[in-house]
């Protein structure tokens, strides 16, 4: 029997690889480039939409541990990050372009794995739907035909891109906070005086015209910079822009701080962190370039503003991300409402392993609540009225009494990798 998965993106193809590693059959549709979303821009598989990050490396940190247990499972997009990686510090950050490649030869090279370019508009039994945030409205209109629930939308908003050769760095300097770790990230320093002048004219730039979209729900995690800085004058300045444990070479802090991370291997092109903004391009030039480091700078890509859209997941689905209306059916990726690139991809793992057991007549697994995998999965079945997307953090983990504040996260990410282990053991995976 052939699988079908519906999605291209990190979710569907790590489901994909799962799958077609155990020895199923595999068809994967992707409507790309036959039919584009507002936000993609390639025809590859795995395209990284906004940020090219894949968050903290620290083996004590929720993404951390998040990884360490994806690395348990053998994850395609993991491993694939780590191929492609560029220096982002404490984080993995990937060339997407190579990354997106890595992923795509990886899955080509079995047999069994055939992908087609079309758009889906029909749910097969015997299916994974990864379709993301941008599902197509055909598509979107039959989930809720079949969920029997509308599909609520959310914005999600991806920070620009600037050429490393226009960045003046007379006004700009590599550094870490604290100078802890390597120099990654290029620092773009102000004054008190360039700062307000900047705060200025971003709360009162003009937005792009969401033509398609109805009134935005953003999701918080990923807050446009000119909303942020519309809730106070020194919003950003305890937010993307903070100033602290950043020093310039004669040792003096600014008053705000925007940081730029690598973006390709190459070492050419930066993006500006947190700076999600659906500023006009226009807009984007004049306030971006009142950053004194900036103020030549030249955009490879201009910050943008889709549309995200996911299920009611605690109504709609069950164990593994099955759907409670047909268990043959599975869901994976944002569409659930996991935030998050790894989250994604865990999702589409969890979601390959059940639909193996079904077609094995077993029963829906799930692991412990004590992994963050397991916790994350846990939320998004679990009933909650205000359901809103999740990203991994340990604050979904079981709470650990009587351990020091100091040494929590440490006994967090141990209890996660064990509870992983066992899980993995349990039922030979």
């Amino acid at each position: 029997m052939r699988i079908k998965i519906i999605g291209g993106g990190l979710a569907g193809c790590e489901a994909a690889y799962r799958l077609l590693k155990a020895g199923a059959a595999v068809e994967m549709y992707e409507m790309r480039p036959v039919k584009m979303t507002p936000a993609h821009t390639t025809s590859q598989l795995a395209e990284l939409v906004c940020s090219n990050s894949l968050k903290s490396l620290d083996p004590t940190s929720a993404q951390g541990v998040l990884k360490t247990e994806m690395r348990l499972l053998d994850s395609l997009v993991l491993k694939s990050a780590e191929t492609a990686h560029v220096p982002a510090g404490g984080a993995l950050a990937v060339d997407r372009y190579a990354f997106s490649q890595i992923i795509e030869n990886e899955l080509n090279k079995f047999a069994n794995f055939k992908l087609f370019r079309q758009e889906i508009d029909t749910i097969d039994q015997y299916t994974i739907i990864a379709t993301g945030p941008l599902t197509s409205d055909a598509l979107a209109n039959r989930i809720k035909q079949f969920t029997d629930n509308e599909n609520l939308n959310f914005f999600d908003a991806a920070a620009p891109i600037v050429e490393f050769s226009s960045i003046d760095m007379e006004h700009a300097f590599f550094g870490s906070r604290y100078n802890k770790g390597d120099a990654d990230y290029l620092n773009c320093p102000m004054t008190k005086e360039e700062y307000l002048l900047f705060h200025n004219a971003l709360i009162n730039a003009t937005c792009a015209k969401l033509k398609d979209f109805e009134t935005p729900n953003v999701f918080e995690g990923c807050m446009p910079v000119e909303v942020l800085a519309k809730r106070g004058v020194d919003t950003l300045r305890f937010g993307p822009m903070r100033p602290v444990g950043l020093y310039d070479k004669s040792g003096n802090r600014a008053y705000a701080v925007a940081q730029l991370r690598l973006e390709d291997c190459a070492g050419l092109l930066y993006n500006i962190v947190g700076f999600q903004t659906n500023l006009t391009f226009k807009a984007q030039r004049d306030v971006f370039g009142l950053i004194p480091a900036l103020k030549n700078a030249i955009f490879a890509r201009y910050g943008v503003m889709h549309r995200n859209s996911y299920l009611n997941s605690p109504r709609v689905l069950t164990t593994g991300f099955a759907a409670k209306k047909d268990t043959t059916i599975f869901f994976a990726g944002q569409l659930t409402g996991v935030e998050g690139y790894m989250e994604s991809a865990a999702s589409g793992i969890l979601a390959a392993i059940n639909m193996l057991r079904i077609l094995k007549n077993d029963s829906l697994i799930s692991p412990p609540t004590t992994s963050i995998i397991g916790a994350l999965s846990h939320y998004i079945m679990s009933e909650n009225k205000n359901f809103q997307p999740m990203r991994a953090c340990f604050g979904l983990l079981p709470f650990l009494d009587n351990v020091k504040k100091d040494v929590r996260h440490a006994e967090y990410a141990k209890r996660s990798e064990e509870a992983m282990t066992r899980f993995i053991n349990q039922y030979s995976l």
